[in-house]
């Protein structure tokens, strides 16, 4: 499905959180803003319906393939060779473990379920942001680094000349399609 970009650039923070609350009011959600500097109104508007990051989940696995690790490292360390953790063997009958002294063991889980879960939210938001991005975007322009806010729409093309009026009338500098 081809889109179209459209994009409109501002001189104020309340014309561009405006043109987004009317973008956003008509069923645009396919948007990209570019600020000179942070601004909580426009990210307000931006991340308003967003659902859940699902990073968290990277996390969760992260963290369970922690625990599940050390408990596996754990006690077959304490099998090969006979450690003696909590001043018991680690002994494995038929009916389950006897003698065992499992609370040393809970100290590594911990450290490697936090370990692990690090470096999952790591991978998660690399991979779910689509990083890195080796190329600039095609609607970027420079004066956003600078003094101006830019809100690039993308739309269906015979949608696009409806997102330049609205883009005009909320009080756009320039309007242009990309």
């Amino acid at each position: 499905m081809a889109t179209e970009s459209v994009l409109g650039v501002f001189a104020h923070v309340d014309t561009t959180v405006r043109a987004l609350e009317e973008l956003r009011a008509r069923g645009y959600h396919d948007l990209t803003v570019y600020t000179p500097i942070p601004v909580h109104e426009i990210e307000g508007v931006l991340e308003r319906d967003r659902p859940v990051s699902r990073v968290r989940i990277f996390t969760l696995l992260g963290g369970l393939t922690g625990i599940a690790s050390a408990f596996l490292i754990t006690i077959w360390t304490s099998l090969v060779w006979g450690q003696v953790t909590g001043g018991k063997f680690l002994q494995l009958v038929p009916g389950g473990m006897i003698g065992s002294s499992l609370p040393p063991f809970f100290i590594i889980a911990f450290e490697l379920m936090v370990l692990f879960g690090g470096f999952a939210t790591i991978i998660g938001m690399v991979v779910l942001g689509r990083l890195p991005r080796l190329k600039t975007s095609a609607t970027f322009d420079p004066r956003f680094t600078n003094d101006r806010f830019g809100v690039a729409v993308h739309c269906a093309p015979e949608r696009a000349s409806a997102v330049h009026e609205l883009l005009r009338t909320a009080g756009a500098e320039e309007v242009k399609s990309r």
